[in-house]
C-alpha cells in the first residue's frame, strides 16, 4: 500500500499545493472576500445588492465608470494607431535611423508612470515650460488637466506595448503568402489589405486588449492629471479613503466592477488567441525595402519624433531634478544640487523603503517564478492545471484594488498584516509575479523532455535532477525575470498609495506627495534616483549578459 501510494503521488505534488497555497491566500481569499462585502450588509450580515444600487443611483459612479471605458477606448485607439504603423514601418522597410528604434521599449516600458505623469505635467501644466513658451507667442493649449492630459499620456505612456506586440507578429508573416499576392497582380495596398491585414487581425485586437487593460488600471495619470474627471482607478482609492474603518461597501462594489471589466477584456484575449488565429508554415519573413530620397528622410524624421517624444519625461525629470525652486515654483534655467541633497541625505527613507521591498519581492518571487512556471511547463497535473489559472488572476485586479483587498481580509483576525512591511511586499510579489512567470517560462519551451529524462533514468531524484540539469539551462531566463521583477517593483505605486504607512514611504509615493504638494523640484529628485536604480540593472542585463527583457513580454 506504501509503495503504491509512492508511485502514484508525483514529487512535484507537494510544490505545487504549497505554491497554490501561496496563491491562495494573498489572492483568491482576498478577491473573495472582496466579493463578499460588495454583496453584504455590513450591520446585519444579510445578503444584499445595496452597494450595486447605491452605485446605479450615484452619477458620479456611474459616470466613473463610463469615463474608465472612455479613457480606455480612447487610449487604445491612440495606442494601436501610432504603435501597429510604426511596426510596419520598421518590419518593413531600411532607412537611415532604423536601429534607433531598438530605445523606444527601453524608453517608455523602464519609465515609472509617475515619472512620465510628473514630466508632462512640468512641461504642459499650468505653469509649464511649453506651456509658458507657447502662450509667449500666442498659442493657447487646452487644461492639461482633465482628458486631455490623461489621454495624450496614455498614449505616449502605453503605444510602445502595441508596438513591440505587432513588431512581433509582422516578423512572424511567412513572406511566401505576401509574394504570391503580388504575383497574383494584387498592389501594395490591395495586398495588404486583403493579406496582410487579415492575417493580423488576431494580433491587433489581442494588442489593442493589452493596451486597453493597461489604461483602465493606471492610477497614477488619473489621480495626477484627471482633474475633475473620475475614472474607476481613482475614484476606488477616494472611495476608500472617505470609507477606511467605517463601511467597506462602495469601495468593494468599485473594486469587483473594476475586476469584472477587466476580467471580461481578458476573456475575449483567450477567445480571440484561441479561436482566431491563423496556421502558416514556417518561412522567411519579407525582405524589407531600402528606402531612399524623399522617403528615406520622412521615415528617418518620424522614427526620430517618436524616439524624442518617448525620451521627453527622462530629460525633463532630469532637468527639474537639479533647478531650483522656490515652493511650486521652478526657476528654469539655474542649477542647484540641494534636491539631490534632500532626497540623499536628508530624506533617503523612502529610496531604502524601495530598495528593501522591492529585494524582497525579487528574491521572493523570481524563486516562485521559477518554480511555477517549470511545473506549468513541464508537468501534468490536475493541480498544476488549477494552478496555471490562479497565477493569472493577478492579471485582472487593478494595484488599487489588491490593495483594498488584502486589507478587508488582513485587518484582523488570526493573521494581521496591515501596517506591516510584510502586507506590502506580499503585494509586490502578486502584482509582478505573473510577469516573472511568463519570462521564466521562455527558455523551458526549448528544453526537451529527454534531458531530464536522462537524468532521472541515471538514478537521480526528480527535484535534485531539477536543480542539476534543468536550473542551470535556466539561468539567462530567472536573470531577466528578476530584472523585470525588480524594474517593476520599484515603480509600483497603485497598491502602495493604499498599503503605506507613516515610515513605510517608497519613491513613486514621496514622488505623488511631493506633487501634490506642488513641490516638483523634489519630485523630480526621486525620479532621477528611481530611473537610475531601475536603468542600471536593465542596461547591464543588455550589454553583458544579453538578456532580450521586453520582446516577449507585454504587462
Amino acid at each position: 500500500m506504501n509503495l503504491f501510494f509512492k508511485k502514484s503521488i508525483s514529487p512535484w505534488f507537494l510544490p505545487a499545493l504549497l505554491c497554490l497555497g501561496v496563491l491562495t491566500f494573498f489572492v483568491v481569499w482576498p478577491l473573495l472576500s472582496l466579493f463578499y462585502f460588495s454583496v453584504v450588509d455590513i450591520k446585519t450580515g444579510d445578503f444584499s445588492l445595496a452597494g450595486f444600487q447605491a452605485f446605479l443611483d450615484n452619477p458620479r459612479y456611474v459616470d466613473a465608470f463610463f469615463n474608465t471605458l472612455r479613457l480606455g477606448v480612447s487610449a487604445t485607439l491612440g495606442c494601436m494607431l501610432i504603435g501597429a504603423p510604426l511596426a510596419y514601418v520598421v518590419t518593413r522597410f531600411d532607412f537611415p535611423g532604423k536601429s534607433i528604434v531598438a530605445l523606444l521599449p527601453l524608453a517608455t516600458i523602464v519609465l515609472p508612470d509617475i515619472v512620465v505623469s510628473q514630466a508632462w505635467l512640468m512641461l504642459l501644466g499650468n505653469n509649464g515650460l511649453a506651456r509658458r513658451a507657447l502662450e509667449f507667442v500666442g498659442i493657447e493649449l487646452p487644461s492639461f488637466y482633465g482628458w486631455f492630459g490623461m489621454t495624450y499620456t496614455l498614449i505616449l505612456n502605453d503605444y510602445t506595448y502595441a508596438y513591440i506586440g505587432m513588431l512581433a507578429a509582422l516578423k512572424a508573416i511567412d513572406g511566401t503568402i505576401e509574394e504570391a499576392a503580388t504575383n497574383l497582380g494584387a498592389s501594395g495596398l490591395r495586398r495588404t489589405l486583403t493579406v496582410t491585414l487579415p492575417v493580423l487581425a488576431p494580433a491587433l485586437l489581442i494588442n489593442a486588449m493589452v493596451v486597453f487593460t493597461l489604461a483602465v488600471d493606471n492610477f497614477s495619470i488619473p489621480m495626477i492629471l484627471g482633474g475633475s474627471v473620475d475614472v474607476l482607478s481613482s475614484l476606488t482609492y477616494t472611495t476608500f479613503l472617505s470609507e477606511m474603518g467605517s463601511d467597506p461597501t462602495m469601495q468593494s462594489v468599485l473594486a469587483v466592477l473594476s475586476i469584472l471589466l477587466v476580467g471580461l477584456v481578458l476573456f475575449l484575449q483567450k477567445t480571440i488567441v484561441e479561436r482566431k488565429t491563423y496556421q502558416m508554415q514556417q518561412g522567411r519573413a519579407p525582405k524589407p525595402i531600402r528606402a531612399k530620397g524623399f522617403a528615406a528622410g520622412l521615415l528617418t524624421v518620424m522614427v526620430l519624433l517618436f524616439v524624442a517624444l518617448s525620451l521627453i519625461p527622462a530629460i525633463i525629470v532630469l532637468i527639474g531634478a537639479f533647478t531650483k525652486a522656490s515652493g511650486p515654483v521652478m526657476q528654469y534655467g539655474t542649477f542647484t544640487l540641494e534636491n539631490m541633497d534632500r532626497a540623499l541625505r536628508q530624506a533617503p527613507g523612502p529610496i531604502f523603503n524601495s530598495l528593501s521591498l522591492a529585494s524582497i519581492a525579487t528574491l521572493i518571487g523570481t524563486c516562485f517564478a521559477t518554480i511555477v512556471s517549470y511545473l506549468i511547463v513541464k508537468k501534468r497535473m490536475w493541480l498544476v492545471s488549477i494552478l496555471d489559472y490562479v497565477v493569472m488572476l493577478p492579471l485582472a485586479i487593478s494595484g488599487t484594488v489588491l490593495g483594498i483587498a488584502l486589507i478587508q481580509t488582513y485587518n484582523s483576525g488570526v493573521i494581521i498584516l496591515t501596517g506591516t512591511w510584510a502586507i506590502m511586499a506580499a503585494a509586490y510579489f502578486v502584482r509582478k509575479v505573473p510577469f516573472s512567470i511568463r519570462s521564466a517560462s521562455a527558455s523551458l519551451y526549448s528544453i526537451p523532455d529527454s534531458i531530464e529524462e536522462a537524468s532521472i533514468n541515471l538514478g537521480v531524484p526528480p527535484i535534485k535532477s531539477f536543480f542539476k540539469v534543468i536550473l542551470p539551462i535556466m539561468k539567462p531566463a530567472i536573470l531577466a525575470a528578476a530584472i523585470l521583477m525588480w524594474v517593476t517593483s520599484l515603480s509600483e505605486i497603485s497598491a502602495t498609495i493604499v498599503l503605506y504607512f507613516g515610515g513605510m514611504e517608497t519613491m513613486p509615493i514621496e514622488m505623488y506627495r511631493q506633487i501634490d504638494s506642488g513641490y516638483l523640484a523634489r519630485a523630480s529628485a526621486y525620479g532621477v534616483i528611481l530611473m537610475t536604480v531601475i536603468l542600471i540593472p536593465v542596461y547591464l542585463a543588455i550589454r553583458f549578459l544579453k538578456l532580450d527583457l521586453f520582446s516577449s513580454h507585454n504587462p
